[in-house]
């Protein structure tokens, strides 16, 4: 890869993620505040993200795969999302919110596997190069919280209360013109399909893969994979709103945290699969989300403020150690024929099947701990996703049992 490519594949992918980073982190706390919604509405808006990962495929599959470059479709789906996201600036109730958020996840999904297919394609050796490219979406990420906290403060107590937050979505929509812009200058990525060859919904699904759930182990993975985003959602929806309820400074600032512990234990990750192999490393990682919300629960904002901060910086372990790591399981237990196939199906399951019940599981909770003050029951809505992490982590350590072929595979990752 020339290193004009290198240096345009790297500003695609910082600016893809400091867009999704921009408002996605602040978006509990801006429908609670902002907005007024409810758990159960909050949980609704936060599902647009699984419905746009359940839907994406078939935009991939269907459309960019056959049709159009995949760089000019990534182009056109920020664009149009830009005008979404000034929508849902101007948006001061939660039913016409809805509609526009829905129909920008629809969009936005799809970009994550768009922006791969565009680097993927000018890699002579994915598996050495996509790091160092991939590693700038977390920067992004980083970068934009820094913004929202230490440049803009719109996460303020304050701010907060004045309605700031909703300047994400226009920081948002601002960088969405950039990157969709500059998209059309990125490195030409025509279709992978003919236009006369014939798709099958299974491949693009994954549902190919299904067969590799005769495999006992293969299934205890899948079965789990699904449980762990209950947690996960509780995370996603709960976290910014929390440290804000409870009087954490600049927390979106420091949730960043959490992306820099990303980026660290996703370097350590090969030294566990090669000292510990796959079943002790992803139950580490089951094991972070258990203690991350336990310590959430018993945290505060002053003399224990230590126990959220930690909480923060087990993102890495929570995340690498059990979404990278399974994605790398699966490409070693499917084997050649069902490759990609496993990885769809997986995402299919996680981000879309999973995720969708953690948001409902995590709205209905949050609803349920409402105190009459308006206030929340903090304590018992992070037990409840620690009991559930525990849960699956002892499901996965009695069932699960290494293979020594994957486990040779996965070594020599």
């Amino acid at each position: 890869m020339n290193s004009n490519n290198r240096v345009k594949l790297s500003i695609m992918m910082f600016l893809e993620f400091f867009i999704w980073g921009s408002w996605f982190v602040t978006l509990g706390t801006f429908l609670g505040s902002n907005l007024g919604a409810t758990g159960a509405q909050s949980s609704s808006v936060f599902s647009t993200q699984s419905w746009g990962a359940i839907i994406a495929p078939f935009i991939i599959g269907l459309i960019a795969d056959r049709y159009f470059n995949a760089e000019r479709i990534l182009g056109v789906l920020h664009l149009v999302g830009a005008v979404l996201m000034y929508q849902m600036y101007n948006a001061t109730e939660i039913s016409t919110f809805y509609p526009y958020v829905l129909g920008y996840m629809i969009l936005f999904m799809p970009t994550l596997g768009l922006v791969n297919s565009v680097s993927f394609n000018q890699m002579k050796d994915p598996e050495k190069e996509f790091s160092t490219i991939r590693v700038f979406g977390t920067i992004g990420w980083i970068a934009a919280g820094l913004a929202i906290s230490y440049i803009f403060h719109w996460d303020t107590a304050e701010a907060t209360s004045a309605g700031m937050l909703k300047n994400t979505f226009a920081m948002g929509g601002i960088v969405s013109v950039i990157l969709g812009l500059f998209s059309f200058i990125l490195p030409k990525t025509p279709p992978k399909i003919f236009t006369g060859e014939k798709v099958k919904i299974s491949e693009i699904l994954g549902l190919d893969a299904l067969k590799l759930l005769k495999d006992r182990n293969f299934a205890i993975f899948f079965v789990s994979s699904i449980l762990i985003c209950i947690p996960l959602a509780f995370y996603y929806q709960n976290a910014h709103p929390f440290l804000s309820n409870v009087g954490i400074d600049n927390p979106t600032g420091k949730m960043t945290i959490g992306q820099v512990s990303e980026v660290l234990f996703l370097l350590l990750l090969p030294v566990f699969f090669t000292r510990f192999g796959f079943k002790k490393t992803i139950l580490i990682g089951m094991l972070a989300w258990a203690v991350r919300y336990a310590l959430f629960a018993f945290g505060n904002a002053s003399d224990l403020s230590f126990m959220l901060i930690i909480g923060i910086a087990l993102h890495g372990v929570c995340y690498d150690f059990f979404f990278v790591a399974g994605q790398i399981y699966t490409n070693a237990a499917a084997g050649e024929k069902y490759k990609s196939a496993a990885q769809g199906l997986i995402t299919l399951a996680t981000y879309g099947v999973g995720m969708l019940i953690g948001f409902e599981v995590a709205g209905m909770i949050t609803d349920s701990y409402k105190l009459a003050d308006g206030g929340f029951d903090w304590k018992m809505i992070w037990i409840i996703p620690a009991g559930i992490s525990l849960a699956v982590f002892l499901l996965f350590a009695l069932f699960f049992s290494n293979k020594k072929k994957v486990t040779e595979n996965l070594v020599s990752v």
